[in-house]
Formats: structure tokens, C-alpha cells, sequence
């Protein structure tokens, strides 16, 4: 099994995502699929097919969570601060030559959020970026072409 990067944060996230699964969202599929019973003839009921449907995905979604939230490794930035090189947890600032410098957020996969400038540790660029230093500049090959990145600083959030 892979290990999961997370921060203290995103564990708290999807901790209560899964709470709210097992005990909100059960509860109402459960009521939702005694209605539909109720109703007879369940070969032709489409409230109980797509409360089934409903059922397969909640439960699908509440294993996948205990799944990453089991093997998670929760990154600990007090041991990464020490160091003045990228790791998982880090604010990275980057600079494309003659391109405004843009701001990303070293997470693992699981909790990673590109619209939020949150990108995986397993993602090109991430992936690019670990281990690297203030001034180092790096190439990348993504998806979408080319890049050619400054480090321009490395910051760790406060425990």
C-alpha cells in the first residue's frame, strides 16, 4: 500500500467527511431505502434502484476514506522547517522567466486541489519541486508542454 501524505489539516478534513458519511448521509439512504421498500414491487422501483445505486457509492466512498485515512502519513513541518530544501508541506513561490510569480502548496495526493494551488507531491511539478533549494532553477516536462521554473522561496506553516 502506498502511504498517503497529508497535512494535519486535510486529515481533519476528510476525518469529518467520514463522520458525516457514516452517521448524516447512512442515515438518511437507510430512510430513503425504507421509503422506496415500503412502496412495493421492486423490480420497477426507481426510488429504490437509484437508493441502491446511492448505497454502493457511500459505502464505496466512506472505504476509501478509512483506506487513506488508516495508511496516512501525517507531515509533521517542525522536522521539514529545519531544512531549507522543498518537501511535502511546503509554500512554494515559483517564477517562469518574464512571468509573475506564482504561489503552490506541496501536498499529497489525496488533498490535493489545483483551483486552491494545492498540487501532489506525484504531480509533475511536485514532483519536480522536492528536494530542491532557494535559486534552483528546474525543467519540467508536463502534460501541457514545457516549463522551466525558478525556486524562489520555500516556506513551512507554523505548527
Amino acid at each position: 500500500m502506498n502511504e498517503n501524505y497529508l497535512t494535519p489539516e486535510g486529515a481533519a478534513k476528510l476525518k469529518l467527511e467520514l463522520q458525516n458519511l457514516t452517521t448524516v448521509k447512512r442515515a438518511e439512504l437507510s430512510k430513503r431505502l425504507r421509503e422506496a421498500i415500503q412502496m412495493g414491487d421492486l423490480s420497477e422501483n426507481a426510488d429504490y434502484i437509484m437508493a441502491k445505486e446511492d448505497q454502493a457509492f457511500l459505502e464505496g466512498r466512506i472505504q476509501e476514506l478509512e483506506q487513506v485515512l488508516r495508511n496516512a502519513k501525517i507531515i509533521k513541518n517542525e522536522d521539514a522547517a529545519l531544512y531549507d530544501n522543498v518537501s511535502v508541506g511546503a509554500t512554494v513561490t515559483v517564477q517562469e522567466p518574464g512571468e509573475a510569480e506564482e504561489i503552490y502548496t506541496i501536498v499529497g495526493a489525496k488533498e490535493a486541489d489545483p483551483r486552491m494551488r494545492k498540487i501532489s507531491n506525484e504531480s509533475p511539478i511536485g514532483r519536480a519541486l522536492l528536494g530542491k533549494r532557494i535559486g534552483e532553477v528546474l525543467k519540467i516536462e508536463t502534460p501541457g508542454g514545457g516549463l522551466v521554473l525558478k525556486v524562489v522561496k520555500i516556506e513551512y506553516p507554523k505548527s
